[in-house]
């Protein structure tokens, strides 16, 4: 399972985004192929954020299970699901090749003692 750790602040940020999106990809018919996963696998290779509109037919748990489904099998995070719509992000392991500049995580507060 592709683990990558979002804060909730980065969470709204990345959702933000993809409402400009349109979806990159149409789920249909054809269930989740090898031909999905090299398209999904070329669109956040090059935007790192895809919108995905689920066909008309599938039922809520079944969008769900499929979001889940997805960002294991294509290594990526499912950052929200809406109606028929899901967004999907995987960082770039390139810092020149990001797009998203992501929100920093803040840093941890230290809980050790100052030595008097």
């Amino acid at each position: 399972m592709y683990e990558f750790p979002l804060t909730g602040a980065q969470r709204t940020q990345l959702r933000g985004l993809g409402q400009m999106l349109e979806p990159a990809i149409k789920l249909g018919k054809g269930g989740l192929s090898p031909a999905f996963f090299a398209e999904l696998q070329k669109h956040l290779d090059h935007q790192e954020l895809v919108k995905l509109r689920f066909a008309a037919t599938a039922e809520r748990d079944e969008r769900a299970a499929l979001c889940e489904q997805i960002a294991d099998e294509g290594r990526c995070v499912c950052v929200g699901a809406v109606g028929r719509t899901a967004l999907f992000y995987r960082q770039q392991a390139n810092p020149e090749r990001r797009v998203v500049a992501l929100r920093r995580q803040p840093h941890a507060p230290s809980h050790e003692q100052p030595e008097a």
